[in-house]
């Protein structure tokens, strides 16, 4: 398949860039993209296609978070974390051809759930959704996309630290907030603390979580984790040792499936 580049590009990436990898070349290319991908869906579609992602992150309890240093490796490492088990899957604003990986791997997984994290402008947040992102994060709160997706069917997690923050986010319409940088505040514990007076608010914890506590954070509240250089192992990855990216995942999905079950007994 040819995959033209339809946005705007990192300078490795030029128009006519081309995935050759063999299991896009099964794949149809996706519909054109335009600005009408930006209007509100009908209320049962918005809400339909919403359950769908937010479900996702629910019941998998797990979001893997991939920063690659070019689209190729970015593909692969992909590839080996959902085929590993992985059903929710953030790429980071800053890898290379970003938008490009993005829709071609919601045209490879279709029921699968990918977005892109580190957003912080509401021109990248449209640009994501017409890539056919169904969510977008942030290290923080940006009110220009919480706006924008509104009245969309995409899932935006805003970053929050504080109290405050927290229920500014949700009150200014988050469906999900993104506890963030949650190691470094004190990690479970915070969880554990700050859902007593928010319990109401579905939470994220994100940052510096290994694969072992994913249990204890669900345990305490959150809905899901984001797992980053626990799935995505910087010396893995440094070597394209996506085999140990694939053993990684399955071993983060299996602990995200437990915890789940654990928290329904």
């Amino acid at each position: 398949m040819v995959f033209t580049c339809t946005f705007p590009c990192n300078p490795v990436f030029q128009f006519q860039r081309l995935f050759t990898r063999s299991r896009l070349q099964q794949h149809h290319s996706a519909p054109p993209l335009s600005p009408s991908n930006l209007k509100p869906s009908s209320s049962s579609s918005s809400s339909h296609h919403y359950s769908h992602t937010f479900s996702l992150i629910q019941d998998s309890a797990v979001i893997a978070c991939l920063r690659a240093n070019s689209a190729e490796q970015a593909m692969e490492a992909a590839r080996a974390a959902v085929n590993g088990g992985i059903a929710v899957l953030e790429i980071v604003r800053s890898t290379p051809g970003v938008f490009e990986v993005l829709q071609a791997l919601a045209n490879e997984y279709p029921t699968k759930a990918f977005g892109v994290g580190t957003v912080l402008t509401a021109e990248d947040a449209k640009t994501a959704i017409k890539a056919g992102a169904k969510f977008l994060m942030s290290p923080a709160t940006v009110n220009d996309i919480l706006d924008d997706v509104r009245d969309t069917d995409v899932l935006y997690m805003p970053g929050v630290m504080t109290p405050t923050e927290i229920y500014s986010a949700h009150n200014a319409g988050a469906k999900i907030v993104k506890i963030y940088p949650v190691s470094a505040l004190g990690g479970v514990r915070y969880i554990s603390a700050i859902r007593k007076p928010f319990s109401h608010i579905p939470m994220v914890a994100s940052q510096g979580i290994t694969i072992d506590s994913v249990g204890d954070y669900i345990a305490q509240g959150a809905i899901s984790v984001v797992l980053s250089d626990a799935i995505f192992d910087k010396e893995a990855m440094s070597q394209n040792n996506f085999d140990a990216v694939n053993r990684l995942a399955t071993s983060a999905a299996l602990q995200g499936k437990t915890a789940v079950e654990r928290k329904k007994r």
